[in-house]
């Protein structure tokens, strides 16, 4: 190791040591918790946290001084600053990879943050039946969709599995589509593929994800992954996976299958305002829909899957798998 590398690890450190420091013992120990999905600050100065199976719950208070010091670390990291004329912050934690994203005054009235913490481990679908979240027909079916290279959405509300259960997808893709070339696109790193041949690209400032799909093209893609789909690079992911590219998985907020397909139909919109649900039909196969349950032990379930059968000119052909 040079004494470059050697300085470069020794400031990486130092700066991680130092975030720990600014979030406290509080906030170090919840991520440390396997239960803990997400943690939040409020402007009022008290720390939410959301565990697995459980409501969200008051765990403690960060003052304000001590959330804009953090804040002002982190960002030092990406070589930025967060400011009155910056007030927003989006990148991982430096040293476990969770989401942090943080907003200041004007736009809050103090500090507010949440983590998201990275998925450190990739269950399974046999774990997802073994634990009930899904049945056995389920799981056959999305391993029915994966082998038969069909695209499949995963949709569901904030909070509920979207990317632990693609996760656990791209595990059996990994093992089954072994010999495919798999391009990952998303904004933070969140999934996690072991196949060997593959890609995973991210966005940045300057780099959007449609741009980043438009690149994809060119890189021999058997399958492209998402992330998640957020704005007008639906569109472009549509075309990618309806010109010889089948066999991905994307994720998007919904409140039901069918209302995933109403979604990607807004997200088309924000790129070209012409209606296009004959694409959306012949692009996304399958539509997995996870939830929330509060009575179920895990806190959610698989509630349906979807195949999406084509578009008849005012509904979707849809059917139970």
């Amino acid at each position: 190791m040079n004494e470059s590398s050697a300085s470069h690890i020794e400031h990486d450190r130092r700066i991680s040591e130092k975030i720990r420091r600014e979030l406290g013992s509080v906030v170090c120990a919840l991520l440390e918790d396997k239960a803990v999905i997400e943690i939040m600050l409020n402007p009022d100065g008290r720390l939410w946290v959301e565990r697995l199976g459980r409501p969200m719950e008051v765990v403690g208070e960060m003052s304000a001084t001590q959330a804009e010091s953090l804040m002002g670390t982190v960002a030092s990291t990406l070589k930025t600053q967060i400011t009155a004329s910056n007030p927003i912050l989006e990148c991982e934690l430096p040293f476990d990879g969770s989401r942090f994203e943080a907003l200041i005054p004007p736009v809050v009235s103090a500090p507010v943050f949440t983590i998201r913490k990275k998925a450190i481990q990739v269950f399974t679908l046999e774990d997802y039946v073994s634990s009930g979240i899904m049945t056995l027909h389920q799981s056959k079916v999305i391993k029915d969709s994966v082998k038969d290279h069909l695209n499949i959405l995963v949709a569901g509300g904030t909070g509920t599995g979207k990317t632990t259960l693609t996760n656990a997808i791209i595990d059996y893709m990994a093992v089954e589509a072994n010999q495919d070339r798999i391009v990952i696109i998303e904004d933070t790193g969140e999934l996690q593929c072991t196949a060997e041949n593959v890609v995973i690209m991210r966005t940045v400032d300057h780099v959007d994800m449609t741009r980043l799909l438009k690149s994809t093209m060119r890189l021999r893609p058997n399958r492209i992954l998402i992330g998640e789909v957020r704005d007008g690079a639906a569109l472009a992911l549509l075309k990618a996976w309806n010109t010889g590219h089948p066999g991905g998985i994307a994720t998007v907020h919904a409140n039901s299958a069918i209302e995933g397909l109403l979604r990607i139909e807004e997200l088309v919109a924000e790129a070209n305002t012409s209606p296009k649900q004959r694409l959306i039909a012949a692009a996304i196969n399958v539509i997995i829909f996870i939830a929330k349950d509060s009575m179920h032990p895990a806190g959610r379930i698989v509630r349906e899957i979807i195949r999406v059968n084509g578009y008849d000119g005012q509904n979707y052909l849809i059917k139970p798998m």
